[in-house]
């Protein structure tokens, strides 16, 4: 069923008396272009946004981990001067005071295991100017120029543990899909408040309508008075009575149209619109009746809503806080090895290439630095703190999981509810449609009997008040029904008309 109800009289008043360049200037605003302009420009979308694009770097990071890596350090220069104690074994100590100046460089590149260890290969090289100064012998200055090789392999693997990067690239991975769906659900939430503001304005801006329709009636009962008196056909009172009514009807209109200016301030931040920007909403004013399947409601609710596949996550995510709390009581250990093959200059004096020749060639003399280390670590006592722990996390994943099942009687009974009020709305929708069409024709019946003079003024604003308030009932009935059906949207993000979710086929897989 579909019902037309009437035009923005008051709107297009307006424009049609304004100079035609400020008309043009007036941007007419669809639902549509206004939902679009809030999914892009206002403010709670690109707050979500930004935290949405923050969380994708977090899990970028973890990301980038599992690739290799290249380390470059620089000390140019390293110097320092210092007092050395020398210990003498048949004397006091000697103190002699030494100076270095070092130029080099560390170059390191790792490669990270899939299972959490790495690969390091490491290449440091510098020059190192040297000076003693002996007080023993009468300040006398000892110098020496050397030059540093090292090249080196190592390599580390925790063991008896879980991967913490693959655990980390997990949370990540789940904080990033949490964040997207809270994206995604704000979003729906935005539709819906703008569907909320945009028929609100709707409905101030039909009480201005209503409120000059009414100012225009009782201005011209007010017109019908005053000839009635010249003629003495009717008393001076009731002439009073239509001026008191036009006087309050005036009053009303201009209430209406501060509410209504107020409000489109509110509707512009709402969708991102700048405070100047002058516009006019603009709809069909149509309704359309459809059949909503409860069960089919309730089954599409719990299989599309974001919010289960949220609390999924959370239970997810508290259960490797969970796994993190029992690795305190846990054994864990590491494996690590490295083999390096170190040259030092052996010339004591020379230009930068002999001394690093120099130590190039000490490679083959001097023996290569190795070893194994295997590390094992468990807490033996720690008086209750990893239990409690343990046991906080477990408590903390059991009200997860409560929080679910939670979740999902609540949304079975808000789209319960939403069904019942979606029929509600329609049979009030209905009635009042009817209702209106009785006063608009009753109230023409009454303004000819007054003009015939067969009812009083105050009978003529009694019929007066009536159809202004079938007007405004049948208003709050039309957009009460478009709320519940912008409501069902938000509840069960299925399209009941088209018979199709709101959400892509792989949104849950992607």
């Amino acid at each position: 069923m579909k019902c037309r109800y009437y035009p923005l009289a008051v709107l297009l008043l307006v424009i049609s008396v304004m100079p035609r360049s400020l008309a043009q200037e007036r941007r007419v605003l669809s639902f549509e272009e206004a939902v679009d302009i809030a999914l892009n420009q206002s403010y709670t979308v690109k707050s979500y946004l930004e935290e949405k694009n923050a969380m994708q770097f977090y899990f970028n990071y973890y990301k980038a981990m599992f690739k290799p890596r290249m380390d470059l350090s620089l000390f140019t220069p390293g110097w320092n001067e210092s007092v050395i104690p020398v210990q003498r074994a048949d004397g006091l100590p000697v103190y002699n005071s030494f100076g270095s100046m070092q130029l080099g460089g560390d170059l390191k590149f790792t490669y990270i295991l899939p299972t959490g260890g790495n690969f390091a290969l490491r290449s440091l090289m510098y020059r190192d100017n040297q000076t003693t100064t002996l007080p023993q012998q009468n300040y006398a200055q000892l110098k020496t120029d050397q030059a540093y090789s090292s090249l080196s392999l190592s390599f580390t693997q925790p063991i008896f543990t879980r991967n913490t990067l693959r655990e980390n690239l997990n949370e990540a991975k789940y904080e990033l899909e949490r964040t997207t769906s809270v994206f995604t659900r704000q979003q729906m939430n935005i539709i819906y408040n703008v569907t909320v503001a945009y028929y609100n304005l709707y409905r101030l801006t039909r009480n201005v309508e209503i409120a000059e329709e009414r100012l225009k009636n009782s201005e011209e009962a007010l017109r019908i008075a005053r000839l009635k008196a010249e003629t003495g056909r009717i008393p001076l009172g009731d002439v009073l009575i239509s001026e008191v009514d036009a006087a309050t009807n005036r009053g009303n209109l201009s209430e209406a149209v501060g509410t209504l200016q107020r409000n489109e301030d509110d509707f512009k931040q709402l969708i991102g619109l700048d405070l100047d920007e002058e516009f006019q909403i603009l709809t069909d004013l149509q309704y359309d009746t459809f059949a909503v399947d409860r069960d089919k409601a309730v089954a599409e609710a719990l299989a599309h809503r974001l919010e289960i596949n949220e609390s999924e996550l959370n239970i997810k995510l508290q259960q490797i806080r969970l796994d993190r709390a029992k690795r305190v009581r846990e054994l864990s250990g590491a494996i690590s090895a490295y083999y390096d093959i170190t040259g030092v200059s052996t010339i004591g004096t020379g230009t930068t290439q002999e001394l690093f020749q120099s130590s190039f060639d000490n490679f083959v003399d001097r023996p290569p630095n190795r070893g194994v280390t295997l590390t094992l670590s468990y807490p033996i006592f720690d008086w209750g703190r990893g239990s409690s722990r343990v046991q906080q996390e477990r408590a903390n994943l059991r009200r997860s999981e409560l929080d679910l099942e939670n979740l999902e009687v609540t949304i079975i009974k808000e789209v319960r509810d939403v069904v019942r009020s979606i029929d509600e709305a329609k049979n009030r929708l209905r009635i009042l449609e009817q209702n209106q069409r009785v006063s608009e024709r009753s109230y023409e019946i009454s303004r000819v009997r007054f003009e015939n003079g067969d009812i009083s003024s105050q009978e003529l604003s009694r019929e007066q008040e009536r159809l202004a308030q079938s007007q405004l009932d049948y208003l709050n009935a039309f957009i009460t029904y478009q709320m519940t059906v912008a409501e069902l949207k938000r509840t069960t993000l299925w399209d009941f008309k088209n018979d199709r979710s709101y959400l892509r086929e792989n949104y849950f897989s992607d």
